[in-house]
């Protein structure tokens, strides 16, 4: 059977991202700490670094 999806919402994504890379900790261990799936946090780890810092902007996108 299909299991439901859980809904976070944009606070408890950005807290459970600042919590990774913050304080340096793996995001597996995050992710167990919080109870939510490591490849569902990995993911918004990933989104959040690519957006740039937190606050909107790109700084110029790619170098290069």
């Amino acid at each position: 059977m299909a299991e439901k999806r859980r809904k976070f919402d944009a606070e408890f994504r950005e807290g459970a991202v600042r919590i990774v890379t913050e304080t340096g900790k793996p995001v597996a261990q995050v992710a167990r700490e919080l109870g939510i799936n490591d490849t569902t946090l990995a993911s918004w780890v990933s989104r959040a670094r690519q957006s740039g810092p937190a606050g909107g902007g790109r700084a110029g996108g790619r170098a290069g």
